[in-house]
């Protein structure tokens, strides 16, 4: 994937904002390239145990604005507040459903974020890369 550097600091922010619940969203892609952020509203926040959950509405919502601007779906963010930014079993059970569709994660437990990303296929969890441009 290669996103922006104002792209990267806007799903940065959103996940210092929303700490310390985890923060959730969608990219929208095309040729690989990030082409817009869109904030999600995690439906799990408050006490909780961990994790994220996004209104069924609020995805279709906003699935369709990414496929009008003639881009994909490529991207779901969230963070990980409490642990490393690797996926959970919750996240690799939730991917199942979104074969193809790459998992960016920012961890907020440390002064700097961490960001990685991940292709998950089947509980197979492979890192890709994140390039960032100007």
């Amino acid at each position: 994937m290669r996103i922006t550097s104002e792209a990267l600091d806007a799903v940065v922010a959103h996940a210092r904002r929303d700490a310390p619940d985890e923060c959730c969203g969608v990219l929208g892609v095309r040729d690989g390239v990030v082409t817009s952020v869109h904030e999600l509203e995690n439906a799990l926040q408050g006490p909780k145990p961990w994790g994220f959950e996004i209104a069924p509405q609020d995805l279709l919502r906003v699935y369709n604005e990414i496929e009008d601007a003639g881009a994909d779906l490529g991207v779901i963010y969230h963070s990980h507040t409490r642990s490393a930014p690797y996926p959970s079993q919750t996240d690799i059970n939730f991917a199942a459903g979104w074969p193809g569709v790459e998992w960016l994660i920012v961890g907020t437990q440390a002064d700097e974020p961490e960001i990685r990303s991940y292709l998950i296929d089947g509980g197979t969890v492979t890192e890709v890369d994140v390039v960032v441009e100007g």
